[in-house]
């Protein structure tokens, strides 16, 4: 994908919604869309791990979470983090259905709605700053269902700073295998995009799904 292209869509996010009451149903155009992680439509399953709004005016004050405020190098200067964060390196105490969930759907679950124009497959790209090495997990999903292509996207470069990525996690590659995380949007029409906690201190800046794969050299400079 062209760089200019790219910049535009980042630039003019505003102009993807739809033109209905609810300004976040978000509208695919020529096989991408990018969306700001904080513009979700509903969370759900939040009683033990919720996210956070954080942003330049406004930073969380729940405890345990022993990093700062990244907003002043989020995009729009603002983003989402899962708290508390109990779990920042493997010394810590793993707790199932509480500081991490291989399941997904299970815990924290953001819901985007999403006009998709064009069906078919589509890469999912997220934008994550992890602090510590258990911060850097989540899933992804479509229309309430949890496919094995939207487990477990995973960072291992994103330690104390922004970056993009789409990989998922497997037993032999922690640190991801390329092309493995998308999603199958079966019809045209309005869909419903969710993401959900995989480890708690996740911290959720953008997502694009684009049909195309090879866009990370661009996306790297945003």
């Amino acid at each position: 994908m062209n760089i200019k292209i790219l910049f535009i869509a980042l630039s003019f996010i505003s102009l993807k919604k739809c033109n209905s009451q609810k300004a976040d149903v978000f509208e695919e155009t020529n096989g991408f869309i990018v969306v700001e992680a904080e513009d979700f439509h509903s969370q759900e399953l939040d009683e033990i791990r919720k996210w956070y709004r954080v942003d330049e005016n406004n930073t969380p004050n729940i405890q345990p979470d022993i990093d700062g405020s990244h907003a002043a190098s989020a995009s729009g200067k603002a983003y989402l983090e899962i708290l508390p964060d109990t779990r920042t390196n493997h010394d810590e105490t793993l707790v199932r259905g509480e500081n991490f969930s291989n399941k997904p759907g299970k815990l924290g679950v953001l819901n985007y709605k999403v006009k998709f124009n064009n069906p078919g497959k589509y890469y999912v790209w997220v934008r994550c700053y992890a602090t510590g090495t258990e911060d850097n997990g989540i899933h992804v999903g479509l229309n309430g269902e949890w496919p094995e292509s939207g487990r477990r996207l995973q960072w291992c470069k994103s330690q104390n700073t922004w970056a993009w990525d789409s990989k998922q996690r497997t037993k032999e590659e922690h640190c991801g295998i390329p092309k493995q995380i998308f999603l199958e949007i079966p019809e045209a029409g309005l869909h419903t995009i969710s993401f959900s906690m995989r480890e708690d201190g996740f911290e959720f800046d953008q997502w694009i799904m684009s049909k195309e794969y090879d866009i990370s050299d661009s996306i790297q400079n945003f």
